[in-house]
């Protein structure tokens, strides 16, 4: 059953009642999009939305992107699905040309972020041998199920879960010397997003993460970093951490890798691969052809020119969000298209979005208070302007 219903500020909304054949885990508006083209979707009205969040950081080429959507249906036409257990010709370029990129050597396809974490978590502890504990970063996020829940330290997933997976060491981020003071023998590896994005957009400290790679080596210990929502193009550079001029020894993708098809992947260097033999894991629809052959071309549209946009767009949103002169905004953060704004208590980030949402604008939320921007890096001048124009529009309702 729907019923309309009243927010707290007289926004009009429908809120789904009684019952649901769906699952109650999100909090959703109740808009039905009917297809999608470039940056816009499209309402069963015919209603436009510029959507400044890309299915939360996937979508990266927007909506119906003819070359990815002519790739996948050219695979379409041969074959869906084999097995995992034959070799796959799309898995290998795929592989190849990440490991180029990374400087790595392996890469273990799986699909989802959360797979790709509990890959490196399990491959990182069988690398460790007897050495089995990760330390991992507060306001840090890594996934819903158990061993990447485990790693993410924020009491409001862990309630009604309990008992979680044992040997997760939790430190402020960004704290070198918590780091250290933490560690024991028994530490096998650190695993870090190099941006926090369901924190509330929060960079790693060029300093911190230089401190962070010196003392994996010098403690024999592996360096994790999580790049799901933070990888492939989004800061402007194809991996966040290549801001930093370090390497880590294991990576994990997911998110916009496929362009909103299914697929994550774990990259090691070979120190892990050569300790990881048949049995150690596996996933059924693992690197399945049809996401391999999205993200393949993904990696395709990805190039230099595609990179120097996000870089240059993400900076002028960033800058004219910090031009703005009001005492409702507390903080503009994040990197390439990977956009945080922080409101003061004033405004309730959730009423900010549901705002912008009856005017055409789909936007997000993470951390305490905290608007998340994450648009396709197709997004055009013309775009950002109604972004800004209709973002200012609002501020001033509050």
């Amino acid at each position: 059953m729907i019923n309309q219903a009243q927010t707290a500020h007289g926004l009009s909304t429908l809120i789904r009642e009684e019952w649901n054949p769906i699952v109650n885990t999100y909090a959703k508006y109740l808009i039905n999009f009917s297809y999608g083209k470039g940056a816009y979707l499209y309402d069963s009205s015919e209603k436009k939305y510029l959507d400044m969040l890309s299915g939360i950081a996937v979508t990266s080429f927007g909506h119906n992107n003819e070359a990815i959507k002519e790739a996948v249906v050219e695979q379409l036409n041969k074959f869906w699905h084999t097995s995992n257990l034959f070799e796959s010709g799309l898995q290998n370029k795929l592989a190849l040309e990440l490991a180029i990129k990374s400087g790595l050597d392996s890469v273990f396809f799986s699909n989802s972020g959360t797979e790709a974490n509990e890959a490196a978590i399990k491959f990182a502890r069988k690398f460790g041998n007897e050495k089995t504990y990760i330390i991992t970063a507060l306001n840090g996020f890594h996934g819903r199920t158990y061993g990447s829940l485990s790693a993410t330290p924020k009491y409001k997933y862990w309630e009604g879960f309990f008992p979680l997976t044992p040997g997760f060491i939790h430190v402020p981020f960004n704290d070198i010397e918590a780091l250290k003071s933490a560690y024991n023998k028994y530490v096998c590896a650190v695993m870090l997003e190099t941006v926090q994005g369901e924190g509330g957009i929060y960079e790693a400290d060029y300093e911190y993460l230089q401190n962070v790679r010196e003392f994996c080596d010098e403690n024999n210990i592996l360096l994790i970093l999580d790049e799901v929502q933070c990888g492939v193009g989004r800061t402007g550079k194809f991996f966040a951490y290549e801001h930093y001029l370090i390497k880590p020894d294991i990576i994990t993708l997911a998110k916009g890798i496929a362009n909103g098809l299914p697929l994550g992947a774990t990259i090691v260097d070979k120190r892990i691969a050569n300790v990881i033999v048949p049995g150690c894991h596996g996933s059924t629809f693992g690197g399945n052809p049809v996401s391999v052959s999205a993200a393949l071309k993904v990696l395709d549209l990805l190039d230099n020119k595609m990179l120097s946009h996000i870089s240059s767009i993400g900076t002028l949103i960033m800058n004219e969000l910090k031009s703005i002169n009001s005492h409702l905004l507390i903080e503009i953060r994040g990197k390439g298209l990977m956009i945080g704004v922080e409101f003061d208590d004033k405004i309730k980030v959730k009423d900010f979005v549901l705002k912008l949402l009856n005017k055409g604008i789909i936007a997000g939320t993470c951390g305490e208070n905290t608007l998340r921007l994450l648009p396709p890096f197709i997004i055009s001048y013309s775009d950002v302007e109604l972004f800004l124009k209709t973002f200012k529009e609002t501020l001033k309702e509050f």
